[in-house]
């Protein structure tokens, strides 16, 4: 079976940051992923800082030196009613072409995200005959994306011996 892993950057880190307090490691997130078949292609989508800081940039490097191709978008500043700044840059629409722009290359997609809105790729994907796993977390997987998903959700907490970071 030929998979494609699909990683929802920031989806990744807040899910890690708010709900696992523990650490997944990209790169035996890519060897778990091998172990669903052939994985043939690993995005990882982020928003970046421009200019980007050096730790961010050391990330992105170990993420492409480790087989993952990065899509990046730059990260937009949006002045809020109250003045406050609120960072943001959605990545959602380019998962969702990639998802489709590749569908011949995979038999199965994973998706690492909790997020709602790639419910419908979901179910388009199914149409389309494809399989898929969603990997995230109870208390972060949005209800609509956990109702598609049905059996092909996994907790990533129930992972955690196979993809936590050691830190040495």
């Amino acid at each position: 079976m030929r998979v494609s892993l699909f990683v929802d950057g920031a989806n990744y880190y807040y899910m890690q940051r708010d709900k696992l307090k523990w650490t997944i490691d990209a790169q035996k997130l890519l060897e778990w992923a091998k172990s669903k078949g052939e994985l043939v292609d690993a995005f990882y989508y982020i928003g970046r800082s421009s200019p980007s800081d050096v730790r961010e940039q050391k990330y992105l490097d170990m993420l492409a030196y480790s087989g993952y191709s990065i899509v990046t978008k730059d990260i937009k500043e949006i002045i809020q009613e109250d003045g406050s700044i609120t960072r943001k840059a959605n990545l959602d629409i380019e998962i969702v072409l990639d998802m489709f722009n590749t569908i011949d290359n995979y038999d199965m997609a994973i998706l690492v995200s909790g997020d709602g809105d790639f419910e419908r790729a979901l179910q388009l994907l199914r149409a389309r005959g494809k399989k898929f796993i969603v990997l995230s977390t109870a208390g972060f997987i949005a209800s609509e994306l956990r109702m598609v998903a049905g059996m092909h959700f996994i907790d990533v907490n129930t992972l955690r011996d196979q993809l936590e970071r050691v830190m040495t």
